[in-house]
């Protein structure tokens, strides 16, 4: 087994690699990932709009969360063509419970240019892959490499902690993730290129945590200069927001119906999802509940009320039957609240 790699005082780390130390790398890595990655849908496949969709859903979101929306949405739009065809209510409907709707906003849009500009062929390369709507470097680098094998590394937050701690540098110190890119492209697989990313996100993801990395199943510990947690960015604290919600009721068993009012076209956030309206409790009312839910920066107390229809009368919104629920493109705190009263499972 080669010795590790030293790195020397001012000079980078991927000059301290030798032509050696990389392939070792490439192939203790690559050998790893073949052993050791989860089974996930988005990699049996090598169709860049299906790869494609997991990027975007991936983006801020926990694979858990994931999975079965990928299923449904994909059950849907199972081509390209099909979503572009899809109205943006259907779309964000599919979407509902991911949160950070422009993505899929951006998706939607990127579908229709590659169906109208592209006769439905996606763009090969991540530099074309660029151009889409919602495309950055990180999902044109990843869809390019696992689709069409282009040597393009991907550097995401878990591929740029790894390889911060491989080299000994600290993610607070400046520059750090640019020397982070440099040492990435370095390294990715020419021939593997899709395995070898795949391979450095599941080390972030599994192993190379942001808190207590399991150095011990590494396969990188030979060359890792840092070995353990180290300083990183300083994350700025969540706000708290409180909020009453109210959920009026209409009806009962199949023909029970639900106030909902809809966001303006042109709101800042969750443009025209459907949600709850907001209720003014008279001061010797007591909630259901109260229904956390983290939105960005942002962590949401809100006191639910459950009412019903008589104390409803001229409040602006739309009653829509319980059974029409799954097809509206609810909000995630809408979502969670119905589900919590059985209304929708």
């Amino acid at each position: 087994m080669a010795a590790a790699a030293k790195s020397v005082p001012g000079r980078p780390a991927e000059e301290a690699c030798t032509a050696n130390d990389v392939q070792e790398m490439r192939a203790t890595l690559l050998a790893w990932y073949t052993a050791h990655k989860r089974d996930l849908p988005w990699r049996a496949t090598r169709d860049p709009y299906r790869i494609w969709v997991s990027e975007i859903m991936l983006q801020q979101t926990r694979v858990a969360a994931v999975l079965e929306h990928y299923r449904l949405f994909l059950a849907a739009f199972p081509t390209v063509e099909a979503l572009a065809a899809a109205n943006e209510p259907e779309v964000l409907t599919l979407w509902s419970g991911l949160g950070y709707y422009r993505r899929a906003r951006m998706l939607h849009r990127a579908a229709r240019l590659v169906v109208s500009e592209l006769a439905g062929v996606m763009p090969r390369t991540a530099e074309a892959l660029l151009a889409l709507p919602g495309v950055g470097a990180y999902t044109a680098a990843a869809v390019a490499s696992i689709a069409f094998d282009e040597p393009v590394a991907v550097v995401d937050g878990n591929v740029e902690r790894v390889l911060a701690r491989v080299a000994g540098w600290s993610a607070v110190e400046a520059g750090c993730v640019t020397k982070v890119r440099t040492f990435a492209d370095m390294l990715v697989d020419p021939a593997r290129p899709g395995d070898f990313n795949q391979g450095m996100m599941e080390l972030g993801a599994t192993v190379c945590l942001p808190r207590a990395p399991l150095c011990l199943g590494c396969p990188w510990q030979q060359w890792c200069h840092t070995r353990g947690e180290h300083p990183v960015a300083v994350r700025r604290p969540q706000q708290r927001q409180h909020s009453v919600r109210a959920v009026w009721l209409r009806g009962s068993g199949a023909t029970q119906q639900v106030l909902l009012v809809q966001r303006a076209a042109d709101a800042s956030l969750m443009a025209g999802m459907w949600e709850l309206p907001g209720y003014d409790p008279k001061p010797d009312e007591s909630p259901e509940f109260t229904a956390r839910h983290a939105i960005t920066v942002t962590n949401h107390v809100v006191d639910v009320y459950v009412a019903r229809a008589e104390a409803a009368r001229g409040m602006a919104g739309e009653w829509v039957p319980v059974n029409e629920l799954s097809r509206r493109a609810l909000t995630g705190l809408t979502r969670k609240v119905l589900r919590r009263l059985g209304c929708i499972k």
